[in-house]
């Protein structure tokens, strides 16, 4: 099963946690310092809460497409620079308490898309090589690879 990824950066963590639980009626999947995720059966969602600034409003960090294996994340980069995006491949990385092989894409207004796989936990937050801030694993750009295009597809191979 794959799902989206929705990760936001919060300026109040506590508080969405409080409110995404009785929105989606779960609890967290995964609770650390300055980060939760809710592993949302219905709707299938992966929703990623970074703890930002106090007094800042929510703002999105980066979509995502949770796979379920690292062929299904090889197949999806091979299909995205078949289709002329600019790739960012990044495999046995320690992003947000995980450990993920991931390739990232731009679409056409900046958003960052990652399709990734979890292997495993990690203890630390980790951040991301593609990624431009030394805060967060998954705010900022990832460096492109190939030529880019202004379509991104969130169906996988």
């Amino acid at each position: 099963m794959s799902r989206v990824q929705l990760a936001l950066n919060v300026p109040d963590l506590d508080a969405s946690v409080t409110f995404y639980s009785k929105l989606f009626g779960v609890e967290p999947a995964k609770r650390r310092p300055g980060y939760a995720n809710f592993a949302i059966t219905e709707p299938p969602l992966k929703l990623v809460l970074i703890e930002g600034e106090a007094g800042q409003e929510t703002r999105l960090d980066h979509l995502g497409v949770e796979v379920t294996s690292t062929d299904r994340v090889t197949a999806a980069t091979d299909r995205l620079k078949e289709a002329g995006l600019a790739t960012f491949e990044e495999n046995d990385t320690s992003c947000c308490y995980a450990l993920q092989d991931k390739v990232w894409v731009h679409g056409p207004g900046k958003e960052p898309w990652e399709v990734y796989v979890v292997k495993g936990d990690a203890d630390q937050m980790g951040k991301s090589a593609a990624l431009d801030t030394a805060d967060a694993c998954c705010a900022g750009e990832p460096a492109p690879t190939e030529a880019s295009s202004t379509e991104v597809s969130s169906t996988e191979a």
